[in-house]
């Protein structure tokens, strides 16, 4: 075994390069003024001797440590894998490194994420809220009167100022829906609703248990409600699925609609999981779609095209969110105006074959 030696110092590396002591640390540094031809006889001395640039020190010159923060609510989820891809390549572009934490969409692991990146001294935090739009957003009004931007992706708190970037969900949910309609569908289901411990059994119910759940929700419900409005008829909650945002939930759902006296034609299935619940109930009871009940889904998952029949999505930008989100962020650190403060990105209807016409 061998003993590494001493670890070059910025003194050598001036030394080598043929400057002073304090040009080489700005060099090194990436702060203060110092010109080409010295910035690059410096970085060649610090290549050859092998030189680490000490990032607390140069922090401490330079107030930044080029870390942004990304609190995810779950990145087993395609979806957030490929927002954090969007996130990582611009920040990467652009000098930054990242530090990701997720939550599990749980309200005190966000809290504690959060209290992390403070830690950290990050730069600024791009996070997914996993409360409800009307939730406690004191933790991240915490950092923003630390001087430490945020931007609010996906999900929004109504309390926290500043930017988010998000999928227009009411207008994808309305298309969703609509795509039904044009088929000749009039009893139309919707995969996932807002949770809610008890059914609810009137709209105005339903609209109260969203305000209390996601965002994402919210918005989706209320794009469905006025694909169904706009069509002349009449909600029935019965239809809306609350409760247990799992795959087991929605497949308890879809037994119980498919059973009732006046079952559903379609389903809008606003995710992953409550695509694959519907799907789960269908094969069980040896239906077919869309013979037996069309789909309309969210999110092109690689797998979708492949079902037989091919499933009909509302794809989302989902790297683009992530570049957008990171975009925002580098603005405000930057003391640069932001695009807006709700900045809307747009899904893409991808018709394939789980949608049947209905006479009319």
């Amino acid at each position: 075994m061998t003993t590494p030696g001493p670890r070059p110092t910025i003194t050598e590396v001036a030394r080598l390069a043929g400057v002073g002591r304090s040009s080489a640390a700005r060099a090194l540094g990436g702060y203060g003024s110092v010109s080409e031809s010295t910035r690059d006889r410096v970085l060649a001395a610090a290549r050859e001797l092998g030189y680490e640039t000490n990032e607390l020190a140069r922090s401490m010159s330079t107030g930044e440590t080029r870390t942004i923060g990304v609190v995810l609510a779950d990145i087993a989820n395609p979806f957030f894998a490929g927002v954090l891809r969007g996130i990582t390549e611009v920040c990467a572009a652009e000098g930054f490194d990242t530090i990701v934490v997720n939550t599990d969409e749980d309200v005190e692991r966000e809290q504690a994420a959060v209290r992390l990146m403070l830690a950290k001294q990050v730069d600024g935090i791009v996070v997914s809220p996993t409360g409800g739009a009307d939730a406690d957003a004191d933790h991240l009004e915490a950092a923003i009167s630390r001087g430490v931007p945020v931007v609010q992706l996906d999900r929004t708190l109504s309390r926290l100022p500043g930017p988010a970037v998000v999928l227009d969900n009411r207008e994808a949910a309305f298309a969703a829906t609509q795509e039904l309609l044009s088929a000749g569908h009039r009893r139309i289901a919707l995969a996932w609703g807002p949770r809610s411990e008890v059914p609810a059994d009137t709209v105005a119910g339903l609209q109260t248990a969203a305000q209390a759940d996601l965002s994402t929700t919210r918005e989706r419900l209320i794009g469905y409600l006025r694909a169904l409005a706009d069509a002349g008829l009449p909600a029935d909650p019965r239809l809306v699925m609350t409760g247990d945002q799992t795959v087991d939930g929605v497949a308890r759902f879809t037994r119980e609609a498919l059973s009732a006296e006046r079952p559903p034609t379609a389903v809008v299935v606003t995710e992953t999981d409550a695509a694959l619940g519907v799907l789960q109930v269908l094969r069980e009871q040896s239906l077919q779609s869309p013979r037996d009940l069309s789909l309309v889904g969210f999110d092109d998952a690689p797998w979708v095209q492949y079902l037989d029949p091919p499933l009909t999505v509302l794809s989302q930008p989902v790297e683009e969110l992530g570049e957008r989100s990171a975009q925002e962020l580098l603005a405000l650190m930057r003391g640069r105006p932001v695009s807006a403060s709700l900045v809307h990105l747009s899904a893409r209807l991808i018709r394939r074959s789980s949608v049947a016409s209905l006479p009319s």
